[in-house]
């Protein structure tokens, strides 16, 4: 170095360079000198006839036919100082605990240098990926989505939603969020006020190094990208169930088997307590129903019959009347028939509502077995779409394996031990000829046992393997729920009792036992239900975490 240059460097000090560099680095001031070039007006000046909106960040043209908007995220960039999640928090008006955007982070290993593992970190900024195919929009009742045809951007319609939450089931990433003050569902829709002008999404403009932009991308290439099993990042679901849209880039190599670093806790999901009881009392129905048509089919007494489909009937609307306390906006419900061409939900809804008429022209028509085995097989067809609600969510514990079994053998056994209690009821003295009561406990007992049995083979066998895709589920269950799990052993154990009891007749008490038994075993359901959606191990991206209490949070 010359001796001129020399003294040009040593006239600045260390922190006139270091901020020198600062000023060189921070797009946020380049945007802030940006935004101060302009004359102001109040004092005379006027602006300059070509003076555009800030578009550094964002495409200068909107998307052709087949293209969208989407998000690009530089992960070489991201600091994980969360100005993104302040921003979009701010400029949305979201509720103190309510977030669009998130940081999280992944952890893995690079391999061994000098004998020495290389770790590997990197923080995740994450929001809605607006997919190519997005299962909110598949899965929501009342049409609340709307993936726009020009932009792709997929904006929720506050105004329609009534507050189910089905979308929040059905979404992998964990992106559309319930907020209990309005009773809606909300979600990030990339600011499309401001992309509409030429302005920045907040989490775009916000972010001091850049690391966030808007672009164009293909769908068609997305498609053809996600059909080979790919993600957007490791710890995310496979990319080929709804095609997000957004795209991670680094140069650095990202672990195979990198993880998120929540991977290593263990987290309660939402009890969803309404849908607990709706589901246990529908199927009590259905069961109930059931057994109706083998009671009038084998021409036993009309009171039987009558006093049974009366019962299950009320079942039934206590169940879907509970099920309203779900909602957010339960006035507005009726229009939850809109999406029957690709919802679930709706569908169950359909087959509710006709399996409910069914049932009240049963009230009004006894003693017809025509009428009560349509009514029974409506019932059937509610319990099966109430099943695919949870199987469409395509989560690896609520496989049709899983559920179909669970569904319909609830309705098989809860049957069994309402008609048990109720034929022991009706028997008006211990020395009448025995009742269905014996036999339907035997049903029942049988049932139960099997039931209980593949659910602990189940349950021994994930909690061994690792590989499993109910694994983690049952970890939840044994660490964080583990007095549930012993408290339906226990019940298993006494409603065991009470069914050789009444098939016993033992000193007339025959009805008392069935009773209890009918009782122990609706306990138990309401306790699998509960693990049902507690333990259900919800997908979501990585780092992200959800709506829990620390003390609901355990290490694996």
């Amino acid at each position: 170095m010359s001796a001129r240059a020399e003294n040009a460097f040593s006239a600045f000090s260390l922190v006139d360079l270091l901020l020198a560099e600062q000023q060189d680095l921070a797009p946020v001031e380049r945007f802030a000198r940006y935004h101060d070039s302009a004359p102001d007006t109040r004092t005379g000046g006027t602006p300059p006839p070509a003076r555009v909106p800030y578009r550094e960040l964002i495409p200068l043209s909107r998307p052709k036919a087949g293209e969208q908007y989407s998000f690009a995220v530089d992960l070489d960039r991201c600091s994980g100082c969360k100005a993104c999640v302040s921003a979009c928090h701010s400029l949305n008006g979201l509720e103190e605990n309510e977030m669009w955007r998130s940081v999280g982070l992944i952890v893995g290993d690079r391999g061994k240098e000098d004998g020495r593992s290389i770790p590997y970190q990197q923080t995740i900024t994450t929001a809605c990926h607006h997919c190519v195919d997005p299962a909110c929009a598949e899965g929501c009742p009342v049409l609340a989505y709307d993936k726009d045809p020009l932009t792709g951007i997929v904006r929720h319609l506050d105004d329609q939603c009534i507050g189910c939450q089905y979308c929040i089931l059905k979404c992998p990433y964990d992106v559309p969020k319930f907020s209990a003050s309005k009773g809606i569902v909300r979600k990030c829709d990339m600011c499309h006020s401001r992309l509409a002008v030429g302005e920045a999404p907040a989490c775009v403009q916000a972010c001091p190094h850049e690391a966030i932009r808007i672009e164009i991308v293909n769908q068609q290439v997305i498609r053809a990208s996600a059909s080979t099993g790919s993600t957007m990042i490791p710890g995310a679901f496979d990319s080929a169930l709804t095609l997000p849209a957004t795209r991670y880039q680094s140069t650095k190599r990202i672990p195979f088997d990198a993880v998120s670093a929540d991977d290593f806790s263990l987290h309660l999901e939402s009890a969803h307590w309404p849908l607990v009881l709706m589901l246990v009392l529908t199927q009590l129905a259905v069961g109930g129903h059931l057994l109706n048509v083998f009671v009038q089919s084998r021409a036993h007494s009309h009171a039987h019959s009558h006093l049974l489909h009366l019962i299950s009937t009320v079942a039934l609307f206590s169940g879907l009347g509970v099920s309203i306390f779900h909602l957010g906006r339960p006035l507005k419900a009726w229009r939850a028939f809109l999406g029957w061409r690709n919802s679930w939900m709706s569908r169950e809804i359909i087959a509710f509502s006709a399996y409910g008429a069914a049932a009240l022209a049963g009230l009004a028509i006894p003693s017809e077995l025509w009428l009560s085995a349509l009514t029974a097989s409506l019932g059937m067809i509610a319990v099966f779409s109430s099943a695919m609600i949870y199987i469409d969510t395509c989560r690896s514990v609520w496989s049709s394996r899983m559920v179909l079994p669970r569904f319909f053998g609830s309705v098989a056994l809860l049957g069994a031990t309402a008609g048990a209690a109720l034929c022991g009821w009706l028997q008006p003295a211990p020395s009448t000829p025995p009742t269905l009561a014996p036999f339907l406990a035997c049903v029942a007992a049988i049932i139960r046992a099997t039931l209980f049995c593949w659910e602990r083979r189940l349950l021994q066998t994930a909690a061994a393997d690792p590989a499993s895709p109910s694994h983690r589920s049952v970890l939840i269950a044994l660490r964080l729920r583990p007095g549930i799990l012993r408290l339906d052993t226990f019940l298993f154990g006494l409603s065991s009792i009470f069914f050789l009891m009444v098939i016993a007749q033992s000193q007339g008490l025959g009805a008392s036992w069935g009773t209890l038994a009918f009782l122990s075993t609706c306990a138990s359901q309401l306790l699998e239900r509960y693990l049902f959606f507690a333990t259900a191990n919800a997908p979501r991206m990585p780092g992200s975490l959800p709506g829990h209490s620390a003390r609901e949070t355990l290490p694996v």
